[in-house]
Order: C-alpha cells, then sequence, then structure tokens
C-alpha cells in the first residue's frame, strides 16, 4: 500500500507540472485571439503566483483540518476547474478570473505533498518527486503543440490537461483510505494549533529558509526566462541555438534530479544542497569567463544540474531543521516565499536588462547565489544541522 501512495504522488507531481509550460506555449496564439499585447501575459501570470502564495500560507491550517490527502484531492479539483476554465474562456479577463482558482489549486498541492513525503519517505523521493514535475512541466508543452498543429486550437490543449487533471481528482478521492493510517500516526494534527506567521518568524533559522527559497526559485526562474535573450545579445548566438540551449537548462534540472535521488543514498541534505551551490557557481564561472560561446552553453546547462538538489533537499530536510510538528507550516512559508522569488526577480532582472545591460546576467544570478549560500550557513547554524 505504501508503495501504491508514492506511486500516486508522483503521479500526482507529473499532473502538477503538466500545466507549467501551457500558457508560455499558447500565448503567441492566444495574444492575438484575445485581442490583447503579448506582455499581458504577465498580468495572468502574477495572479496565478499570488494565488499559490496564498494558498501556501494557508496550507498548515488546512492540512491540520482536512489532512493531506483530502487537501491534494481538493487542490486537484480546482486545478482541473480552472483548467477546464481556461478552456472555455473567449476573453482575457475570463482568463484572469479563472487565474484564481489555478494559482490557489497549484500551491495547496505542492505545500501538502512535499510536506507528507520529507516526513514519510526518504531523501531520494524527494529528488526523484521534483524529478516527475520536471517532466510533466516538459510534456505540457508538447500537448499544446499537438492542439495546435492538430488545428484543434489552444482551448484543446488546456482541455486535454484539465480531463488529465480530473481523471486524477477521482483517483485521489478513490484514495483516500490509503493515507488515513500514516495521517492519523502525523504529528500536528487537527487538535493542535496552527502556527501564524508571527509566531513563525519567530522561530530560528526560518527567516534564513525563506530567503533561501526565495533565491533558489529567482535563480531557476530567471534563467529560465532570460538565459536565451542574454546568449543571443551579449554573445551573438543565434536565435534558433540560443532558444535550444536555454531548454536544455530544464533539462539539465530534470536529469539532475533524478541523479540526485542515488546520490542522496550517500550524501546528506546539507550536503547536497552545498553540491549544488558549488555546480551553480562552476556554471557561473564559465559565464562570467572569457571562455568562449561553447563554455557559455555548457555553464548553462552546468547551472540546472546544479539546481536540480537544492530545492528538493531543502524540502526534505525542513522536519530535521524545524520539528515534524513544525514542518507543514514551515513548508508552507517556504512555497510562499519560493513563488514571491519567482514573480519579482525576473522581472527585476528584465528592467535591469532594459535600463543598463543585458550583459548583467550571470552578474545578477551570482549575487543572488551568494545570497542563498549565506542564508543557508544561517539556517545550519541557527538549527544546528
Amino acid at each position: 500500500m505504501t508503495s501504491l501512495l508514492l506511486a500516486l504522488i508522483y503521479l500526482a507531481f507529473i499532473s502538477l507540472g503538466l500545466p507549467d509550460g501551457l500558457l508560455g506555449a499558447a500565448w503567441p496564439v492566444m495574444h492575438p485571439e484575445l485581442g490583447v499585447p503579448m506582455d499581458r501575459s504577465g498580468v495572468i501570470f502574477g495572479v496565478i503566483a499570488l494565488g499559490t502564495v496564498v494558498s501556501s500560507l494557508l496550507s498548515d491550517r488546512l492540512t491540520r483540518r482536512l489532512g493531506p490527502g483530502r487537501v491534494t484531492a481538493i487542490s486537484v479539483a480546482t486545478t482541473a476547474a480552472a483548467l477546464l476554465g481556461f478552456s472555455f474562456s473567449r476573453s482575457y479577463w475570463a482568463l484572469v478570473l479563472w487565474a484564481i482558482p489555478y494559482g490557489l489549486g497549484a500551491g495547496g498541492v505542492d505545500a501538502a505533498l512535499n510536506n507528507y513525503v520529507a516526513l514519510h519517505y526518504a531523501s531520494r523521493h524527494m529528488s526523484w518527486l521534483h524529478c516527475m514535475w520536471g517532466i510533466g512541466a516538459a510534456a505540457g508543452p508538447y500537448v499544446m503543440s499537438a492542439a495546435l498543429t492538430g488545428g484543434f486550437g489552444w482551448h484543446a490543449g488546456y482541455r486535454w490537461i484539465g480531463f488529465l487533471q480530473v481523471g486524477l481528482t477521482a483517483v485521489l478521492l478513490l484514495s483516500l483510505p490509503l493515507w488515513k493510517n500514516r495521517e492519523a500516526a502525523e504529528p500536528g494534527g487537527e487538535a493542535e494549533k496552527a502556527l501564524s506567521l508571527p509566531v513563525l518568524l519567530r522561530v530560528p533559522g526560518v527567516r534564513a529558509v525563506m530567503l533561501c527559497f526565495f533565491c533558489y526559485c529567482a535563480i531557476e526562474q530567471t534563467v529560465g526566462l532570460w538565459a536565451a535573450t542574454w546568449l543571443v545579445n551579449a554573445r551573438g548566438i543565434g536565435e534558433v541555438t540560443a532558444a535550444g540551449y536555454a531548454g536544455l537548462f530544464y533539462l539539465g534540472v530534470t536529469l539532475g534530479r533524478g541523479a540526485a535521488g542515488f546520490l542522496t543514498l550517500r550524501l546528506s541534505d546539507t550536503r547536497m544542497v552545498r553540491l549544488g551551490h558549488g555546480l551553480i557557481a562552476l556554471g557561473l564561472m564559465a559565464l562570467l569567463l572569457p571562455l568562449g560561446n561553447t563554455a557559455a552553453l555548457i555553464g548553462l546547462v552546468v547551472v540546472g544540474l546544479g539546481c536540480a538538489p537544492v530545492y528538493p533537499s531543502l524540502i526534505h530536510a525542513t522536519p530535521a531543521h524545524f520539528g515534524a510538528d513544525r514542518s507543514q507550516a514551515v513548508i508552507g512559508v517556504q512555497m510562499a516565499s519560493a513563488y514571491t522569488g519567482t514573480f519579482l526577480m525576473p522581472p527585476l532582472f528584465g528592467f535591469l536588462a532594459n535600463a543598463l545591460t543585458v550583459e548583467l546576467f550571470p552578474w545578477y544570478l551570482l549575487l543572488l547565489l551568494i545570497a542563498m549560500f549565506l542564508a543557508h550557513r544561517v539556517l545550519c547554524a541557527k538549527t544546528e544541522a
């Protein structure tokens, strides 16, 4: 039964990743049809991000009351409804409205499942869990591409993924008995009071771990959004080549997480995070030093490999750092910090690149890496881990 539940959690994380690439893949077709400027996708993205922050902060209260199984099922159902809403929308503002439940559902799944795996499974499963997310995130654009090239339109791409989420919701509802035995033994149950944000911020190490997640997601999303632009404008690489190598960054993240699962058999979560920091630094050196374009392209892949172990290892270490009774609350604020970094920092780099120069790209990433490295040292010192 334990293996069946773990397989279901993996499936849920593939499902979580599937919608993430749909908007970017379909937007070139969507915005002319909707009659809005190209940059209006940022509003939809921002509403989704805000929803994930809100649901992440509420995850402790909801999980204590309902349990992780019910929270996961309800969150996936909410995401499914939002995706089907996208598929039937004929106006831009309808998409903005449906982005609200989309973000709330995605954040709920993320926080609940991350804490459940951190409490009940070995570190390798956390790495493989996030590898499953990468598989879903990579597959989503292919589903949308099939809908567009087949003449079905972007509505069909969202509808297909929405129906998959409806099917997963049904499976999750049927599987609720599988969660009960573990939920009964889980610390921090319904009888205990949920921890408020002011209380959490006074816990030693919480501010530091929030900064770790903020900086990590800022790095990942800034590379994903701006790497191709930097390669074209700063290195003179052709647009097609640049787009391909920028995509390899995510391939590096996904493959790296698959490999990280095996490395965790020998290395602790703390050492995995430090290994990731070292690889990111190595990759950034290849971008900063005058080593040629080939080295820069390889450097982006190495940055992806370095990113791979950081996020899952930080999450898995949460019960060890803060205790199992606080882990759901802390993971909630960690997810909120991560989504805040995703929302704020890539646009900030865009502003700086426009005002100054896009060549600041590797320096911007290096500053974020230094901040994350120092925050992790503070975290380990304050929690004696």
